[in-house]
């Protein structure tokens, strides 16, 4: 029992509970915030035909439009992470959210193209700006022992709120038009901004790295998780180091900047892998010579390996060491990926089915495992910035995707090439677990 004397620390205390019914209505809220998320990142993709038949678009035009979107989602989630470690996660995500939900009702009216490509680059803004910090809060609100597979269950969230635009897309497009897939996708976020100030609490551990809080604050929300196990006159402390200056210059001190740019290059090749086979698959696999229809079903197929892939990895990180977890995941990646180019029938599905699993539920697992990398100060900055660059891998995944398809070389060839950034991120967050297990021996031992 904690005392005056005996002070309670937060972690320890945290890893000590069963996940409560609190926890789990965070852990909701984060879902349902990164599955409107996915839902305004995706749509303007099951609109892009009604938009270029109703303004008579070429590729080259709408290409800009998707590139927009990717574009604000970097510049979002550099600006926002710093913004959220300074102003804490909560402040941030509802900004954030509102933000990007006000920018979808203004883009469903653009009189033009140009107008709908700005207001697509500042809705990207908010939904770069709101998911890392989706992300931290689940993080820092799960005990350790869950901590990975229960941030992988909140980020599939995306994946839901990505087919749902799907879904209302058929249902809206044929008797409203596409302008009502964006309302819709404003007014979702925009509903959810009373239920989170009502309801999402600050961050316990970011709370505690600020002098100013009362400590009876933090005591009423660890009541929330176990009410009967916070005596009143009890005093809290966090055994973490706050971090004083930029958090973004905390990714760069000597403890963790090779870190941070071997999480970079693990975001950029993994990202790049994930939005060139999400914009490309189905085309490549036509490309060998099965028809359309049946190249989007094999296709679809890797969507739902990564959301199998997403979960099992997740529970696995939480038992074993979640670097070599996602090291032999990626590498398995880039074997499926080479399996992809030399099969047909039944093996091909099975082949695209382990790509998902491996690559795209990977990334949903480094997105948990950069939340535990970095101290508190300086997470949401850490996610944010990861996740910035990886962004830039998305753009040249979508870029490489028309180049190979350009190309005209062997079915063979093509996936082994796309295998290789899945085998350097394999490299890449082995390299970063290694280096973390050497800082952590060299602080033991002074």
């Amino acid at each position: 029992m904690p005392t005056p004397e005996n002070p309670l620390e937060i972690r320890r205390w945290l890893d000590g509970q069963r996940v409560s019914l609190f926890q789990w209505r965070v852990l909701l809220l984060c879902f349902a915030i990164v599955a409107v998320d996915g839902f305004d990142t995706a749509c303007v993709g099951f609109i892009a035909p009604a938009l270029a038949g109703q303004w008579r678009l070429q590729p080259a035009v709408l290409g800009t439009l998707f590139g927009a979107g990717l574009i604000g989602l970097m510049v979002g989630a550099l600006l926002f992470g710093p913004l959220a470690d300074r102003i804490g996660r909560r402040k941030t995500l509802v900004a954030t959210v509102g933000f990007f939900g006000i920018a979808s009702l203004l883009a469903a009216s653009a009189p033009n193209i140009a107008a709908l490509i700005a207001l697509r680059f500042v809705t990207g803004l908010g939904l770069g700006g709101a998911m890392p910090n989706a992300i931290a809060l689940t993080s820092e609100y799960c005990p350790e022992r869950k901590k990975s597979f229960l941030t992988t269950v909140m980020f599939c969230g995306f994946t839901l709120g990505s087919g749902l635009g799907g879904v209302a897309a058929a249902q809206l497009l044929p008797s409203y038009g596409w302008r009502s897939v964006l309302i819709l996708g404003g007014v979702l976020p925009l509903a959810l901004v009373p239920i989170m100030l009502a309801v999402l609490p600050e961050s316990v551990r970011y709370l505690m790295l600020r002098k100013d809080v009362p400590q009876e604050r933090i005591a009423k929300i660890l009541r929330k998780i176990a009410p009967h196990a916070i005596p009143a006159d009890t005093r809290f402390i966090l055994n973490e180091t706050a971090h004083g200056g930029s958090p973004v210059r905390q990714l760069f001190t000597p403890e963790y900047r090779t870190g941070t740019l071997l999480l970079w290059i693990v975001f950029f090749m993994s990202l790049l892998v994930v939005y060139l086979l999400t914009n490309w698959l189905p085309t490549l696999i036509h490309h060998s010579g099965l028809p359309l229809a049946l190249a989007s079903k094999v296709a679809v197929m890797y969507q739902v390996g990564g959301t199998i892939g997403a979960l099992v990895i997740g529970q696995l990180m939480d038992k074993r060491s979640p670097t070599v977890i996602l090291a032999w995941s990626y590498a398995f990646g880039a074997v499926f990926l080479v399996a992809t180019g030399v099969s047909a029938g039944t093996p091909l599905v099975l082949a695209v089915m382990g790509v998902g699993f491996c690559i795209s539920g990977s990334q949903i697992g480094a997105n948990a495992y950069v939340a535990r990398y970095y101290p508190t100060s300086s997470r949401v900055t850490g996610i944010s910035w990861a996740l910035g660059i990886g962004r830039l891998g998305s753009v040249v995944g979508a870029l490489v995707g028309g180049a190979l398809l350009a190309a005209d070389i062997s079915f063979p060839l093509l996936f082994a090439i796309v295998a290789a950034p899945a085998a350097a991120a394999s490299l890449a967050i082995f390299a970063c677990g290694r280096q973390k297990a050497s800082i952590t021996s060299a602080r033991a031992v002074a």
